[in-house]
């Protein structure tokens, strides 16, 4: 996540799904050192977790933003093309609404980022039609025939998907 963050010089991230406060903390260190994180959770004690992560690190607190809500309702409030990097590990079913938003939240030459792209091995398995696999796959689809947009599937862990927009 760091290395994502500084290929694209970030200076503002915004993260869906802040978790324990992890992948903020990697975000946080390849971005610029006046960059600023917007992490969205529906948990309210992810956002409390995250800060405690966040201020153990030594992250000044004008460098992140946490936001308790729903990310679909969240998201429309944020400032269009204004984030250099969208990194996005929310309700796997929504995905593709989150690619949506993410297009209009990044700038072109940005870069979104989908953690699980490879759900526990089941999206490459036909047999697999649960809801979570099927939005995923879907969502893989979709970036793939849009000629705006290029991806890397990345297969560490369970899979990043990287998609760069058009510049």
């Amino acid at each position: 996540m760091s290395f994502l963050a500084a290929s694209v010089s970030a200076k503002a991230v915004a993260e869906i799904g802040t978790g324990a406060g992890v992948s903020g903390l990697y975000l946080l260190r390849g971005m610029a050192p006046d960059g600023v994180l917007t992490s969205v959770d529906f948990e309210a004690e992810h956002q409390r977790l995250a800060r405690e992560a966040f201020a153990a690190a030594g992250i000044a607190p004008q460098r992140f933003r946490l936001i308790t809500g729903s990310a679909l309702e969240v998201l429309p409030r944020l400032i269009d093309h204004g984030y250099d990097l969208v990194f996005v590990d929310g309700d796997k079913v929504e995905y593709g609404e989150y690619l949506d938003e993410a297009l209009r939240l990044v700038r072109p030459g940005g870069v979104i980022v989908f953690d699980n792209a490879l759900w526990h091995d089941r999206v490459a398995d036909p047999a697999q039609r649960d809801p979570q696999t099927t939005a995923i796959r879907d969502l893989i689809t979709r970036v793939r025939n849009e000629e705006s947009l290029r991806s890397l599937l990345i297969p560490l862990g369970d899979g990043l998907l990287a998609v760069q927009v058009a510049g």
